[in-house]
This record gives structure tokens, C-alpha cells and sequence, in this order.
């Protein structure tokens, strides 16, 4: 008995140590601009957790059925859970867990309470998310895994400058890895994209864990990435993949690397492999649009009905899904739906992500004009978004409003020549055709 807690313990503190991946949806791929905002909410360590994990808590609380602590690192053992496996099943799983762990201990709870936070947060419910989180604080102010959460909340919901302010008290007060991360995507949406590489790197220099290095390095792929320097995007993946291979994000990086220099084979090998091993939205359409973008179009309805059927179950699972359903309708469904989507999630968070997508389904559905101002302010807080530019772009060139579309063209294709595997194409021929 003594061992098997002992065990069980070990878990729980492992589990409790994670900054966990908060949302889901963050970090949505770059190429697919990441529906709930491209956040690295992942929290590193979270990669370390696996169903041996929640074997082992489950077990420990079978003999301990009134450890409050255990029961709130189970409940976030099912949120990572959820994520890394594109599961939502697990988060009702994860509601009772957290519910038990605070029926417990209905006081001082700060694990539960966080825990709560995260599971909102992976629902995308960034309010209860925010309440929640603040919630948790009160009890320990040094809890980085609520701040982490209170981050998380306060960008996706738009209100920049209170998340500036509350990553640099979160840095101040309990500064690591899963902190410094969400520093630097603070800064980096901000449009501050030297301060973003400096406090990753200094990430970098602080990660010791295989699993925190390659998350790391993978960010600083991404952020590379996404202002076109394919050669130092394609060096930090390789590097994250040499010290973890089974990390996703990475493998994702090397496939968008693949095809930006014209290997598509490779490209569509890792992507298969990533969409096989985690069904996410992000894979199932980035899979997609490759197929697509070479011709191979029954394969790639085959994906975005996969994606749609995914939308389904997660909303089953409590999970508000229309930031998602519209960057997907917009593109390879229901533009209607696409539209209705949008403006509802715009009426709940008015963060660039969800700027950018009313405007883009604005457009789809011929409402241009209305579609301009969403665009403008997709890109008014400085963030370097070569998808948002075009979106932009498009939608002059349709007001002919030429000088401004063949600038923001030139602006996208500047930042990142291969930002879209469907539309970087036709941004090169649009911008041929005005010039």
C-alpha cells in the first residue's frame, strides 16, 4: 500500500508540476492561423502525461478517494488528454474529477479551482476561464498554472494590453518556462517581434526536460516561420524533433517546411502521420488543403468532413466551436453557417483571430464592405499576420480599392512567401493581375 501511494504521489505531483495546454484550439497550426488564436498555450511538461498517468492517479484514488489535490491533477490529466488526443470525450470525464476534487475540499482549493479554469479554458469559455483563474489566484498568488490561465483567457478574449500587464506580473512572480511562452506570443501579437525571439531564447536557455526543449524550440520555429525564414524555421524543427520525435507540433513545422520547398511527398507523409496519430482540426485540414492545393480534391473533402465531424462531437462535449466552424465553412463548407458563426463568436471575445474571421466570412458571403472594417482591425494591433494581410487584401481589391490590395499582397507575400498552401498561389496571381 505504501508503495502504490508513494507511486500514485510521484504522479499527481508530475500532473500538478504541468503548465498545462489550456485550450485546445491554440496553437492551431500557424499555416491554418490557428483558430482560437495561435496561442502556445501548450505548457511543456503537459506532453509527459499519458493514460499510464491517469492509471496511476485513478488507482491511488480508489484507496484515497478524499485527496482533494489527486483528484484536481486527474481532472486536468483529462484536459491534456483531450488535447493531445483530440478526444473531447474526456472532458466531461475531467468535469466530475474536478467537481469531486472541490466536494472535497470546498475551501482553499486552489488545484481544482485552477483545474476548472483550464477545462473552461479548453472549452473556450475565456470568461469563466478568466473568473476561475482569479479565483485561484486569491488563494495562491504564486500558482502558475492559474496565471497561466488568466494569460490565456485575457488574450483570446482580445483584451491585450491587460494581458501584457498580467504576463509581466506573472513573470515577476513565478516565472517559467509555460510563463515565458506566453510572454513571448504576448509581445509577438503586439507586433514586437525582437522582444518575442529575445525571451524565447531565454526560454530556450532555462528548458532542461526533452519534452520543454522541444516545445521551445518549436515556438521559436513557429515565430520564425510565420515572417518567412524557412531555413531557421526548418532548423529549430529538426532540432525539437531530434531531442523529442514524438513531439506533433514540431512534425506539423517540418511538413509546412516540406512543402514551402517543394517536397510534397514529405509534406503529405508527415501530415498523414500527424492526422493519424491526432485527429486535431488543425492536421485534418491542413491535410486538406494539401491534398487540394495538388489536385487530389475527393481526398481532400474526405478531410474537411472529417473536421466538421469533429465540430460535432466537441460541441456534444460542451466545447463552443464556432471560431473553428468558420474558418473551416468559410472555406470548404456552408458560407451562411460560416457567417453566422463568426458573428456569434465575435459577440462573445473580440480577439484578431476572431477579427479576421467574421471579416473573411463578411467576404465569402459578398458583404465587403462591412467585412473592411473587421479586417482593419485584424491587423491594427501591430501583429505581422501574412494570412490576415491578404484576407485584408482580398477584400480591397473586391471594393477596388486597388493601390491598397497590391500593398497589402506585396505585405503578406513579404512576410511569409508560403503562408497558405491554397492561398499564397492565388495572392502571387492576384497581385500579378493589379500589378
Amino acid at each position: 500500500m505504501l508503495v502504490v501511494r508513494r507511486i500514485a504521489a510521484g504522479a499527481v505531483v508530475v500532473i500538478l508540476a504541468i503548465g498545462i495546454t489550456l485550450v485546445a484550439s491554440a496553437r492551431f497550426g500557424r499555416q491554418f492561423e490557428q483558430s482560437a488564436g495561435s496561442t502556445p498555450l501548450a505548457g511543456v511538461e503537459a506532453e509527459r502525461v499519458g493514460g499510464r498517468d491517469i492509471a496511476r492517479l485513478q488507482e491511488h484514488l480508489r484507496e484515497q478517494p478524499k485527496d482533494a489535490v489527486g483528484w484536481a491533477g486527474l481532472g486536468l490529466a483529462y484536459v491534456e488528454q483531450a488535447r493531445v488526443t483530440a478526444d473531447s470525450s474526456f472532458y466531461p470525464k475531467a468535469t466530475a474529477a474536478l467537481d469531486r476534487s472541490l466536494r472535497v475540499q470546498p475551501d482553499g482549493n486552489e488545484p481544482a479551482l485552477t483545474g476548472q479554469g483550464a477545462l473552461a479554458a479548453a472549452r473556450h469559455d475565456f470568461p469563466t476561464a478568466l473568473r476561475l483563474a482569479d479565483q485561484a489566484l486569491k488563494v495562491n498568488g504564486y500558482a502558475m498554472r492559474a496565471h497561466a490561465v488568466r494569460v490565456d483567457a485575457l488574450v483570446e478574449l482580445g483584451r491585450y494590453a491587460e494581458a501584457e500587464k498580467a504576463v509581466k506580473h506573472a513573470d515577476v512572480t513565478k516565472p517559467g518556462i509555460p510563463i515565458f511562452t506566453r510572454y513571448a506570443y504576448v509581445m509577438e501579437l503586439r507586433g514586437r517581434v525582437r522582444d518575442a525571439e529575445r525571451v524565447l531564447k531565454l526560454a530556450a536557455g532555462s528548458a532542461t526536460h526533452p519534452a520543454d526543449i522541444a516545445y521551445v524550440r518549436t515556438q521559436m520555429g513557429d515565430l520564425a516561420w510565420s515572417h518567412g525564414d524557412v531555413a531557421a524555421a526548418n532548423r529549430e524543427y529538426a532540432f525539437a524533433l531530434r531531442v523529442d520525435p514524438n513531439h506533433l507540433p514540431a512534425l506539423d513545422g517540418r511538413a509546412r517546411v516540406s512543402t514551402a520547398r517543394g517536397d510534397v511527398a514529405a509534406a503529405l507523409r508527415d501530415r498523414q502521420a500527424l492526422v493519424g496519430r491526432a485527429p486535431l482540426p488543425s492536421h485534418v485540414v491542413a491535410l486538406g488543403e494539401l491534398y487540394e492545393a495538388n489536385g487530389m480534391r475527393a481526398q481532400a473533402k474526405a478531410q474537411f468532413d472529417v473536421a466538421g465531424a469533429w465540430a460535432a462531437i466537441a460541441r456534444a462535449n460542451g466545447v463552443v466551436t464556432d471560431l473553428e466552424g468558420t474558418q473551416i465553412a468559410s472555406d470548404h463548407g456552408d458560407r451562411a453557417e460560416a457567417l453566422r458563426a463568426a458573428r456569434t463568436e465575435w459577440a462573445r471575445r473580440k480577439s484578431v483571430h476572431v477579427a479576421d474571421a467574421l471579416a473573411w466570412a463578411l467576404h465569402v458571403n459578398g458583404k465587403d464592405k462591412e467585412a473592411l472594417t473587421y479586417a482593419r482591425r485584424a491587423v491594427a494591433t501591430g501583429y505581422r499576420n501574412a494570412m490576415f494581410r491578404y484576407h485584408l487584401a482580398v477584400i480591397e481589391k473586391s471594393l477596388g480599392r486597388d493601390a491598397d490590395a497590391r500593398r497589402d499582397l506585396k505585405a503578406a507575400l513579404d512576410l511569409n512567401p508560403h503562408f497558405s498552401d491554397l492561398h499564397a498561389p492565388l495572392a502571387r496571381k492576384a497581385l500579378k493581375d493589379l500589378s
